[in-house]
């Protein structure tokens, strides 16, 4: 039997690196979704302020399977 997965995009962001805001755009999603397989990230970018880098962001494609 074939497996199928769905995906969605998020973006996530942080203060402190582009790790975490992969990682926030992960525990954001699983927060409405079930059986994520796997996360891509997309892009990064970032806000600058003063010029230091105020906020991280990523735009990350999460994988689940879909229920049947």
């Amino acid at each position: 039997m074939a497996q199928v997965a769905k995906v969605v995009t998020i973006i996530g962001s942080s203060t402190e690196s582009f790790a975490k805001a992969a990682d926030a755009a992960v525990q954001e999603a699983a927060k409405t979704l079930r059986g994520i397989t796997g996360a891509d990230v997309i892009s990064m970018s970032a806000v600058v302020e003063n010029d230091r880098i105020s906020e991280y962001r990523t735009t990350v494609n999460i994988a689940f399977g879909i229920e049947r």
